[in-house]
């Protein structure tokens, strides 16, 4: 008799390994997320060609309180796909460094923190504050 196998989808997408799995799927997330602003900024230029009260009533979307808090979540997508980027590239660039992994993604995540968190916190502020 036969073992069962794991193949249904709760195997699939289960969680498969340590932090360097869950970097992986935070660095494609956070990829995606920043490419479809791209492309909703690229359309929103491209009805500029259509007159300028075109644009212009789109903007409202902008300011949006939904549209404001997604800026904060823009700013996770950059700040962390950036910083877990060069990570990469070092360790691609220097193979020893695959040796220290633990202690580079403990340096990321600092230095992650020391930049997303303050200028979240004035986002946050500002937001709330009913500035702008």
């Amino acid at each position: 008799m036969s073992q069962p196998t794991n193949v249904g989808l709760r195997s699939w997408i289960g969680y498969r390994g340590g932090s360097g799995y869950l970097l992986w799927l935070l660095h494609r997330a956070t990829g995606l997320g920043v490419l479809m602003f791209l492309a909703l900024h690229i359309v929103d230029i491209f009805l500029l060609g259509f007159g300028e009260d075109v644009f212009n009533k789109l903007l409202f979307l902008y300011r949006a309180p939904w549209a404001r808090a997604m800026e904060v979540f823009l700013l996770f997508g950059v700040t962390f796909h950036a910083m877990n980027g060069l990570r990469i590239i070092i360790q691609d660039a220097f193979p020893r460094t695959w040796l220290h992994q633990r202690r580079l993604v403990a340096v990321e995540v600092v230095l992650f923190l020391a930049v997303f968190l303050p200028v979240a916190w004035i986002m946050v502020a500002d937001f709330l504050g009913g500035a702008g």
